[in-house]
């Protein structure tokens, strides 16, 4: 891919329009886009989609795993044997129909919060392209730079050799 390919492919992603630029103006709106879409995606987030974060962190942790079975444990241990007269008698088909709701209700809201942080990585790795992209063209500009003054240099010597 030659330097002109690399420019329009860059220019195409950070959608600018017909107005012409120069490469350090270029260089920084690349900069600025890599780095709008973190803040963006922090101001935009709504309710749901913190409560659907917060659940899916909590219903991945330990605490959940360890909480919940403890709370089966004492559903179970109550209607066997501390109850006379148990609300929910072996084989607890209420227990059954609360795990089931939990399920129903836990697995979209999980599903949300992997949607959301999938659209997360993709921003990321969008901007972590364009920051590799700048650079390769900061590279490429500096390695021309110093080929012209090594050129100039090159020619100033000669210059200065045939003056003596």
């Amino acid at each position: 891919m030659t330097k002109d390919e690399k420019h329009r492919l860059a220019r195409k992603i950070i959608k600018l329009t017909n107005e012409e630029i120069d490469e350090e103006h270029f260089i920084h709106q690349l900069l600025a886009e890599s780095t709008l879409y973190n803040i963006y995606e922090e101001e935009n987030t709504t309710f749901g989609q913190k409560a659907a974060d917060k659940l899916a962190g909590f219903a991945g942790s330990w605490a959940f795993v360890i909480s919940f079975s403890l709370f089966l444990l004492c559903w179970i241990a109550a209607n066997l044997w501390l109850l006379k007269q148990p609300f929910d008698p072996y084989p607890f088909i209420l227990l059954n129909l609360i795990l089931s709701c939990v399920a129903a209700v836990q697995a979209p809201l999980i599903m949300m919060s992997q949607n959301r942080q999938e659209e997360k990585d993709r921003k990321r790795s969008e901007g972590d392209y364009k920051i590799n992209l700048k650079s390769e063209i900061i590279i490429e500009d500096m390695h021309y730079k110093l080929d012209t003054i090594i050129a100039r240099q090159g020619e100033i010597l000669k210059y200065l050799s045939d003056k003596e």
